[in-house]
């Protein structure tokens, strides 16, 4: 029996005998009915010495419609114990937060320097596919997504629907935002979005390949406006500066955490990028308390099907007795 089955109503189950208890202890009903007469009914009785019965004549059950009567029976009790396979409790996410994905969508991400199972792939493509699996873990969250390059622009607003979030970011393409990189509109546009929400707990999750261009506001200006917010800015910079096809400033990224009390990540491959989310794991671990609720699946159908089932066969098998009993007394009278 699995450790989840549980009986509700187990007194129910004390009945099971209760049919066996009538039979010894209630006496049979007397139903009257109009009598046969014989003549010379005295007389024979005086020959054979035999008096006649004033007991009623209870007929015998064939063993095999008791056998099916008990299972009805013990089957409606099982049936009315309630038996149920309760699950054990789910666990529900304890404390909400925004997480915003702040990613950079300029030309530079188009370059084919990744590589996915030995296949070369654009940075953008690469950090789709880590970020979505990253998204999925952060249930709980309510996440949105600003893409950016020249502008900024929100994709998905906060919602706890990560698959929306995802979807938006399957479906956005680069240079979409403009060719060059504005990190400070980003971190701007992503305080205007939080703004807007009364949740206090806020995370950013900046990515970029590039240098802010300097247009508009200067990123470092931008984070001491979130630091004001209460936002933390976690800061990823894709590529490797040391090579030769990188502009990567991670200076300027590595301030933007340190001012906001974040952290500064470097990812040059897939593999980092995604130890990098693990890591942003542990930082913002998502913390789960135990519902009060279980779910339950009810088992009562089962038992009493089958006992309808069993009913309808002894129906069945007790009409077919009596129409083979009517058939032999037709014989003998014939």
């Amino acid at each position: 029996m699995p450790d989840n089955f549980e009986i509700i109503h187990k007194w129910v189950l004390i009945l099971t005998p209760l049919p066996l208890l009538l039979y010894f202890i209630v006496p049979a009903l007397k139903i009257k009915s109009a009598s046969l007469l014989i003549p010379n009914m005295v007389k024979s009785s005086e020959y054979t010495k035999q008096k006649p019965s004033r007991n009623s004549l209870i007929p015998k059950k064939h063993f095999f419609e008791i056998i099916m009567l008990s299972f009805v029976w013990v089957l409606l009790l099982l049936s009315l114990s309630s038996p149920q396979l309760v699950g054990k409790a789910e666990l529900k996410p304890k404390n909400s937060r925004n997480f915003l994905i702040v990613a950079d969508l300029s030309f530079s991400m188009a370059q084919k320097d990744w590589k996915i199972e030995n296949k070369p792939v654009t940075r953008w493509e690469a950090v789709t596919s880590v970020m979505n699996e990253f998204i999925e873990k952060r249930e709980g969250d309510r996440m949105g997504l600003v893409l950016f390059g020249s502008n900024a622009y929100v994709q998905a607003p906060f919602t706890p629907d990560l698959i929306t979030v995802k979807t938006m970011l399957d479906e956005a393409a680069v240079g979409l935002a403009g060719q060059t990189t504005s990190i400070g509109k980003a971190i701007m546009k992503g305080i205007d979005l939080f703004d807007k929400d009364t949740i206090k707990t806020k995370v950013m999750l900046l990515l970029t390949d590039g240098v802010d261009a300097g247009i508009g506001v200067l990123p470092l200006d931008a984070a001491d406006i979130a630091k004001r917010d209460s936002i933390l800015i976690y800061t990823i910079g894709i590529g490797d500066p040391n090579s030769g096809n990188s502009d990567l400033d991670e200076k300027t990224l590595e301030e933007i955490a340190e001012i906001t009390g974040g952290q500064y990540f470097r990812a040059i491959n897939t593999d980092r990028l995604n130890s990098i989310y693990e890591e942003l794991d542990k930082l913002e671990p998502i913390e789960y308390e135990e519902e009060s609720y279980r779910p339950r699946t009810l088992l009562y159908p089962y038992p009493l099907g089958l006992a309808i089932v069993l009913f309808l066969c002894y129906a069945l098998f007790a009409e077919i007795i009596s129409f083979y009993k009517k058939q032999l007394k037709s014989d003998e009278n014939d």
